[in-house]
């Protein structure tokens, strides 16, 4: 074949090869594309009291986030509606993980609540899961120091609990609608809003499966504690309705401030500032909170 035959010969075939590899480009983008099939998924929080810490553990299936950022706020704001969250406890401790997830193909991975029987870290609360980024809320019963750790699929945030600590009880609803005690352990110096503090967060998943629940009757927590006379006060803040039912909060705050002897009576004030008997020696509930 003479040259110029050769080279015409030739033309469709290097046309044919582009054709042929054309194609595959679009799908080589795609699969150099990882960014979110290889954010790290959060599988589990769980916590427990080692030493002198409280020590929270997320756990991570494909690794841990890039970073970790954490910090105490008065209240925790959703991340991606900014409205607040409740979170039980007199603060809380803001972690937000980054290049991370919460939900895999399946939906959320993690979510919502979980209650701690702990002196310090009471509760974590999901805030957010939005644009590789995911927020979470330690409620605790002090602001004290902490440590934040990235480790083998794990992120460790240790708080401090470097206080005394008393054992006292807390009551919640079992599943005949009586009260029932569970146990905490709590700061000594302020035993009477500890308990209340653990209240609020609830139950812990293993009470919670023995039929226990909290009744808070729309309620986000407290305010305004005190005790004076052998009377407690406080506010519930931000919610109050009974729903029509004679088991209220009320049901569960009575019995728990009553264990300590200065207490005798419990006046509980709406979030406006009434209760029915504000003065005299008996209990007193909020309008809201009757049936």
């Amino acid at each position: 074949m003479t040259g110029l035959r050769w080279a015409r010969a030739a033309v469709p075939l290097v046309a044919l090869c582009l054709l042929a590899v054309s194609p595959l480009r679009p799908a080589a983008a795609t699969a150099s594309r990882p960014d979110r099939a290889a954010l790290p998924v959060l599988t589990s929080v769980k916590a427990r009291h080692v030493e002198n810490v409280d020590r929270v553990v997320f756990g991570f299936s494909g690794g841990v986030p890039a970073t970790v950022h954490a910090e105490w706020v008065d209240t925790l704001v959703h991340d991606g509606s900014g409205l607040p969250v409740r979170v039980a406890g007199a603060k809380v401790l803001s972690v937000t993980m980054n290049e991370a997830a919460a939900h895999d193909e399946s939906g959320s991975t993690v979510a919502g609540r979980t209650a701690f029987a702990l002196p310090n870290v009471i509760t974590a609360v999901s805030a957010g899961d939005f644009e590789g980024s995911v927020l979470f809320g330690l409620g605790a019963q002090r602001e004290t120091s902490f440590h934040v750790s990235l480790q083998a699929h794990r992120v460790v945030v240790d708080v401090s609990t470097a206080f005394p600590m008393s054992v006292r009880k807390v009551f919640f609803v079992d599943r005949d609608a009586n009260v029932a005690a569970v146990h905490r352990r709590v700061p000594s110096s302020s035993p009477a809003a500890a308990v209340l503090q653990s209240l609020f967060a609830g139950p812990t998943p293993v009470e919670r499966g023995n039929g226990l629940r909290l009744v808070r009757s729309r309620a986000w927590g407290f305010d305004q504690l005190s005790v004076t006379g052998g009377i407690a006060r406080l506010r519930l803040t931000r919610g109050c309705a009974s729903g029509g039912s004679t088991t209220t909060v009320a049901s569960e705050i009575v019995p728990t401030l009553k264990q300590f002897p200065s207490v005798s009576w419990v006046k509980i004030y709406g979030p406006g500032g009434h209760t029915e008997s504000p003065t005299g020696q008996s209990d007193s509930i909020p309008t809201c909170l009757e049936p």
